[in-house]
């Protein structure tokens, strides 16, 4: 996979990296999943902070600061709900991670921690999830140098699977490289 991209089974919320993304909705005020859970691990001043920003469309981020987080920085980015696919959803969710990556190499973060985007409640089917995750990031890293690390971080062992899988498939044909 090379240095600069790993994949690994655990808890977004407990890594000692320079930013993790969240999953967030367009509120940016905590909700289920991966968004509740970062909320309930830097509450309450991520929450005070987050009431500043005035909310999130679709494909863009938010920064903010990691509060009682290891990590320094929250990205918070609001994924597609998935609609069948014809709706543009692989080019929103591609947006997540190609804004978050750049919102990270503008503010010179080293290292930045992903979870799976969208398919939790949001729907997105996890296969084609990860696919566009695992693409997008290759591709920004081919052409930058920060951030260095891309940890992509799965809640379940089938998403490890699943990301796992993708990774093979696409380093055989070629859009794997970081």
């Amino acid at each position: 996979m090379g240095e600069r991209r790993r994949i690994i089974l655990g808890d977004i919320t407990t890594l000692d990296v320079d930013a993790i993304v969240n999953a967030a909705n367009t509120s940016l005020l905590g909700g289920g999943g991966v968004d509740g859970a970062i909320h309930r691990a830097a509450w309450p001043a991520l929450l005070e902070e987050c009431r500043a920003l005035g909310g999130c469309p679709t494909g863009e981020v938010r920064i903010t600061r990691g509060h009682r987080l290891r990590a320094r920085h929250v990205i918070h980015t609001v994924g597609p709900v998935w609609r069948g696919g014809g709706k543009g959803e692989a080019g929103l969710l591609a947006s997540c991670y190609r804004n978050s990556l750049a919102i990270a190499a503008e503010r010179g973060l080293e290292s930045i921690a992903f979870p799976s985007i969208s398919t939790g409640i949001y729907g997105f089917p996890i296969e084609k999830a990860c696919r566009i995750a695992l693409r997008t990031v290759g591709e920004f890293l081919a052409s930058h140098t920060k951030p260095w690390e891309v940890t992509f971080v799965c809640f379940s062992a089938s998403d490890l699977a699943a990301y796992n899988q993708a990774l093979a498939e696409l380093g055989r044909a070629g859009g794997g490289r970081a």
